[in-house]
């Protein structure tokens, strides 16, 4: 049973990082790897109430990966860590299936509060480098969740979310943002053509100045005529 699981985790990082080369490299050099080793042991002493050497086994695995994933958290299937330096998850954090995290990735809590204070992430779901989800929140399936992103809101399945505080900028394969033009196209990897609102936002600005120009070149163009006509009188009469 280790084994087959051993020999799962190793799969998921040839199907998902085109940089693994060989089982051997993989075993001795991807940290993410070893996190997930010495996680699910430490789970497994913290389910038995071996909370302090669970404890011990973390730290152990902190320092040697970079990664801190508390005893307490629960981790899917097809769980894959890429690089991972400065990854943290929370005790009470829950991972579905099939998820996968960049480094500098916090699953953590918004204060001191009790009980259920880190987020429910579900199946199928991506979380780019430094991205930040905090607090006793649910993630749905199939989400994206760019890198840096802040959040702290429940997302919705098959949603990207991106920005500071993170907005879903897509949903069921349609961007949100009415001033985007629909599109029913969903990206095809985790990282290719996530909108940018802060893009839009300045498209849209561009698109608004470009209007009030128009109408004020309009407006000026009327007063040209109207100055003609007046001139064309004035000369009339002077006549």
């Amino acid at each position: 049973m280790m084994f087959h699981q051993i020999r799962k985790d190793i799969q998921v990082i040839f199907e998902r990082d085109p940089a693994a080369r060989s089982i051997v490299e993989v075993i001795l050099c991807y940290p993410g790897f070893h996190a997930i080793l010495f996680h699910r042991l430490a789970h497994w002493l913290y389910g038995k109430k071996r909370v302090l050497l669970a404890r011990i086994i973390s730290q152990l695995a902190r320092f040697l990966t970079g990664i801190e994933i508390h005893p307490g958290a629960k981790i899917g299937q097809g769980f894959f860590i890429d690089h991972g330096m400065g990854v943290v998850i929370g005790e009470t954090a829950e991972v579905g299936d099939n998820v996968t995290l960049y480094q500098g990735v916090t699953l953590g809590g918004t204060g001191k509060e009790k009980g259920k204070r880190h987020p429910t992430i579900g199946n199928n779901v991506f979380i780019g480098s430094g991205a930040k989800v905090l607090g006793s929140i649910t993630i749905g399936d199939n989400v994206k969740i760019g890198a840096g992103s802040v959040v702290t809101k429940p997302v919705p399945d098959n949603s990207t979310v991106v920005g500071v505080p993170g907005t879903i900028v897509r949903h069921m394969g349609v961007r949100v943002n009415p001033e985007m033009e629909p599109t029913k196209e969903v990206p095809s990897g985790p990282t290719e053509n996530l909108p940018d609102p802060v893009q839009e936002m300045l498209r849209c600005l561009m698109e608004r100045v470009n209007a009030l120009e128009q109408s004020q070149k309009a407006k000026e163009s009327q007063f040209d005529v109207f100055e003609i006509i007046q001139h064309n009188e004035s000369s009339k009469r002077g006549v």
